[in-house]
């Protein structure tokens, strides 16, 4: 693959995966744009952004498992056209039933672009700064929009109207995707059959992380209601303190990666969840501009560094993959489920009783999380290691509106040792030429 091929791909994937995360990015003005402007309670409104994120999930299942018939290229063309049509239908009507079937149809294309992406970023030859490209596309895409739409008026159209118009602008990079799977170029994940390691601490750690993907998007999908309602902030001032969290993911998932392996994984997770707890208690009891600002923020940066750990945790139960994907799946899940339950629990216990409630299952989930990471994290992969029976290494891709992190391989690609066979009669003449040096006998 030239050079030129690779860039032409490369651009094509970090759009993608700009269009497919911009949804989950917005999700906290959309939400707050449904209740508002179409007269539903916050509980309703956070149920069509889980149903939204619940067929982004969905679709990227699906694609996992046929994602080679299909080829890059038309999946993703395939979403994009799913996200123009069914945003756009959700824009245009005020009907419930419509606006709900157009943010399903939407989500399966979110879904789709996310899953063509996170395949296409894995199998570069640095994925790492692949996604770091994407994350910085749409952040500033993301943050720009949150300053652009409260200018545009109110209503539930804008946010909407804006996802269908990014997915339509990706089309034309669209080309520089492979046709089919398996392109040159891309590295070899794929692992052999056998049993499944350490079942016990994977299941641990999925039941935990889907906990605390739940609690991470439960605050983020009420995050906008928190600041226009509680702290008494303008749609604009909100907009601009989630810009500034964006850039702040950005510097979080920065900090994880000159971080690396230095304190181990336990106590990025355990501290740093912890730290999020206080974060989420912080946002939801938040009064002020200065409360408020300070606690999304801050939020913003611990999230991607805790999750790059947590990704990488899963990647080293198996090196295979097998975990990293099932864990994945937990996320997503988790992600899903998130507004609806941020809303069920502002509607009957309030903003800060719905954070104390939070931070308590956070708080839950991070000592098992943390004594996976301390008694069952697998081999590392470092520079120089060798793989001698078959396995992997793997990258991981998971997402969120403030901050998504791919977990790439550390240090230098593992070779194959190839076996040398030798002749029983070789060995035995090889043998035979280093005995034992001593003086010879004398009569």
């Amino acid at each position: 693959m030239s050079s030129r091929t690779r860039g032409r791909a490369l651009v094509a994937l970090v759009a993608l995966f700009t269009a497919g995360y911009l949804a989950p990015y917005l999700l906290p003005t959309v939400v707050g744009r449904l209740s508002a402007g179409l007269g539903l309670a916050p509980s309703q409104a956070g149920l069509i952004g889980s149903v939204l994120l619940l067929g982004s999930s969905t679709a990227g299942f699906t694609l996992a498992a046929r994602g080679e018939r299909i080829g890059p290229r038309r999946a993703a063309r395939a979403g994009l056209l799913a996200m123009a049509v069914g945003y756009g239908c959700a824009a245009a009507t005020a009907t419930v039933p419509l606006v709900v079937a157009g943010a399903v149809l939407g989500g399966l294309g979110s879904g789709t672009a996310t899953a063509v992406a996170a395949a296409g970023i894995a199998g570069q030859r640095d994925p790492h700064r692949a996604s770091t490209l994407g994350l910085l596309s749409v952040s500033a895409t993301a943050g720009a929009l949150y300053l652009t739409l409260p200018h545009l008026g109110g209503g539930h159209a804008a946010p909407l109207l804006a996802i269908a118009c990014g997915a339509a602008l990706v089309w034309p990079f669209t080309g520089g995707l492979p046709s089919t799977a398996g392109a040159p170029g891309v590295r070899d994940t794929a692992g052999g059959p056998g049993p499944l390691p350490h079942r016990r601490a994977g299941a641990v750690l999925a039941g935990g992380i889907l906990c605390w993907s739940l609690a991470q998007n439960a605050l983020w999908g009420v995050s906008g209601r928190i600041g226009l309602t509680q702290a008494g902030l303008s749609e604009v001032t909100v907009g601009a303190v989630f810009a500034v969290a964006l850039g702040a993911g950005l510097a979080g998932v920065t900090a994880a990666g000159a971080l690396g392996s230095r304190l181990g994984r336990a106590v990025p997770i355990g501290a740093g969840t912890v730290a999020i707890a206080g974060c989420v208690l912080l946002s939801s009891t938040a009064q002020s501009l200065a409360g408020f600002a300070t606690g999304e923020i801050l939020w913003n940066v611990f999230y991607p560094v805790v999750l790059s750990y947590l990704l990488g945790l899963a990647a080293s139960l198996d090196p295979r993959g097998r975990w990293a994907v099932m864990v994945g799946s937990a996320s997503s899940l988790g992600v899903a489920c998130g507004p609806v339950t941020g809303s069920l629990l502002s509607d009957r216990a309030g903003y800060p009783g719905m954070g104390l409630a939070l931070c308590v299952l956070l708080l839950l989930v991070a000592a098992p999380m943390t004594a996976v990471a301390r008694h069952a994290s697998g081999r590392p992969l470092v520079p120089g290691s060798i793989r001698r029976r078959g396995g992997a290494p793997a990258a991981v891709l998971a997402g969120r509106g403030p901050g998504t992190a791919l977990v790439p391989q550390m240090g230098a690609p593992e070779q194959e040792v190839t076996p040398i066979p030798v002749a029983a009669g070789r060995r035995r003449a090889a043998k035979s030429a280093f005995r034992l040096a001593r003086p010879s006998d004398r009569g």
